[in-house]
């Protein structure tokens, strides 16, 4: 098992590569199963469910399991829970250099009895073995998890993960983090709560307070790119895009969308007009079963490391293997009460 980095870096995939294509549409962040859900409150499933369907036959499907190799897939360990693969990049980020990666890869567990969800990110430098690729080109040698995706799309990026995590997932959603901004500004804006001043290395170069401050979808978004200013770098940039998922759900949650209709159409087509999930996914379903899920029962984790080095000519992050496994094996058990310990 090669552990050479001489092959093309996902972040620049090359000729030859296995990628998504280039137009195609952008994805927007956390789609109807983590969003729209929010609205399903007493008295507003109705409504909501009615939006559901008028959107299901337009998304966008992905046969995200076409060629993982059955007998190479985890067990179902908890029938009743669920796991999701979601997906995420950001395509008009200033550091975006072309090619076909994802920046985000975050597996969201859903409990038995739905009344709570684990949101576990996994950094797109998590130096983990790739399986080969359907090509026969690309893969079987360890390289940066987002490889995966460069070399063989939604489906090796499912078979590296189950493979890393020994957890089976059962749907995927592909996102594009460049969406917030239109998410963001149908729900009026959200309020975050930013632990230190710091200046965005982008222009216009906003300047960030400490403290509570409410922004718009393009600050937001801002904000949630933000990561070399700070010591921990990626690491910071994934608190940034949890805090802004958070904030999201809380929102839709309290903000009076379903009592606005012109507020109500803008979220929706911000969040499905151009989303991705897999072939086997029902958002009616999906939503029917979240409907109580809140900012107040998510709970954000960050697969556990050893920090960050070098391998040849790359930057990566070691996986902490021991505690990775003790972790992720109370994700595949549904041992809710055990994830949080597991995970610090």
């Amino acid at each position: 098992m090669s552990t050479s980095s001489s092959e093309v870096d996902p972040g620049d995939a090359g000729p030859g590569t296995t990628t998504a294509p280039r137009r195609r549409r952008g994805r927007r962040i956390l789609l109807i199963t983590l969003l729209v859900l929010a609205l399903l409150g007493a008295g507003g499933a109705g409504a909501a469910a009615l939006y559901l369907r008028s959107v299901e036959s337009d998304i966008e499907r992905v046969d995200a399991f076409e060629g993982v190799p059955q007998e190479a897939r985890p067990p179902v360990a908890a029938a009743d829970a669920m796991n999701i693969m979601i997906l995420g990049s950001d395509s008009r980020d200033p550091e975006t250099t072309g090619g076909s990666r994802s920046d985000t890869i975050i597996v969201a567990h859903l409990p038995k009895g739905r009344k709570s969800a684990q949101l576990i990110s996994i950094p797109r430098d998590t130096w983990v073995h790739v399986p080969r690729s359907k090509d026969g080109q690309h893969g079987d040698r360890d390289a940066k998890i987002n490889a995966a995706y460069a070399w063989g799309g939604v489906p090796l990026m499912v078979q590296t993960v189950e493979q890393f995590t020994k957890v089976r997932i059962d749907h995927v959603a592909i996102v594009d983090f460049a969406g917030f901004k239109e998410i963001i500004d149908a729900l009026g804006g959200i309020d975050i709560v930013s632990d230190r001043e710091f200046t965005s290395i982008h222009p216009p170069f906003r300047q960030f307070a400490k403290g509570v401050q409410h922004m718009d979808g393009e600050t937001a978004l801002d904000y949630s790119r933000q990561r070399k200013q700070f010591p921990d770098g990626d690491f910071a940039r994934i608190r940034h895009q949890q805090q802004v998922i958070k904030a999201i759900l809380d929102k839709a949650a309290s903000g009076g969308i379903l009592t606005n209709p012109g507020r109500l159409n803008a979220f929706v087509k911000a969040s499905t007009s151009s989303v991705s999930v897999d072939k086997g996914m029902s958002l009616l379903d999906m939503a029917t079963d979240l409907r109580g899920l809140r900012g107040s029962n998510l709970a954000f984790y960050t697969s556990p490391t050893k920090g960050t080095g070098r391998v040849g000519t790359e930057s990566v992050v070691f996986p902490d293997t021991a505690k990775a496994r003790t972790f992720y094996d109370a994700v595949r058990r549904d041992a809710v009460s055990e994830i949080a310990p597991a995970g610090k």
